[in-house]
């Protein structure tokens, strides 16, 4: 792995939402400190940040692990507002969880006054193959629904796609079109004039 460089990296800021014990935090836990978290413990927020490589170019990845319980509600309008991208996560052995992305995904557009926002729809828990309610095809059909790439994911030793669903949200922000000019702090913008 080669070393960041030291001059000044775009930061994305990587918000993961969905219902409480969908995976959230062992996902995140996973990505940034390699390590399979087993206690379920309700979050309210915990934010890490790490220099990482998606594609051979360096940023910083500041990521927002959002409270799932709805007592905590109130707080999702004020981080949706903040995030660059969204990880929206579900548990393949969670119905209601699933059913309820929509809700996530419909709630993120209203903040953000948009049509569409980076987002990337994420099934969780793939390990689980004995408990699995939701299908993969129900997956893709959801994210098909919203326009969104889907990822099937499972935080448990050995991981499988944590580090691709971390990195293809940072993809998903890059190609996003540029939404009313440059947003303030991304790096360097061109100026043509005609």
């Amino acid at each position: 792995m080669s070393k960041p460089p030291s001059d000044k990296l775009p930061t994305f800021k990587l918000v993961v939402v969905g219902d409480g014990g969908v995976g959230k935090s062992a996902l995140t836990i996973q990505f940034f400190q390699r390590l399979f978290v087993t206690d379920y413990d309700p979050t309210i927020e915990d934010s890490y940040i790490q220099h990482t490589e998606v594609d051979a170019q360096w940023c910083i990845l500041d990521v927002l692990d959002t409270a799932g319980q709805e007592e905590f509600s109130a707080m999702r309008e004020q981080y949706m507002r903040k995030g660059d991208g969204f990880m929206l996560v579900y548990s393949v052995t969670d119905k209601q969880s699933y059913e309820n992305i929509p809700h996530f995904y419909t709630q993120i557009l209203r903040v953000k006054d948009r049509e569409s926002y980076p987002m990337l729809l994420v099934a969780n828990k793939v390990d689980l193959v004995h408990l699995r309610k939701v299908s993969e095809e129900m997956g893709r059909e959801l994210a098909h629904r919203l326009n969104l790439s889907y990822i099937e994911t499972s935080a448990k030793d050995p991981p499988l796609n944590v580090d691709s669903a971390f990195h293809e949200v940072v993809r998903i922000i890059r190609n996003a079109p540029p939404v009313d000019g440059p947003k303030k702090g991304k790096g360097k913008t061109k100026c043509i004039i005609m």
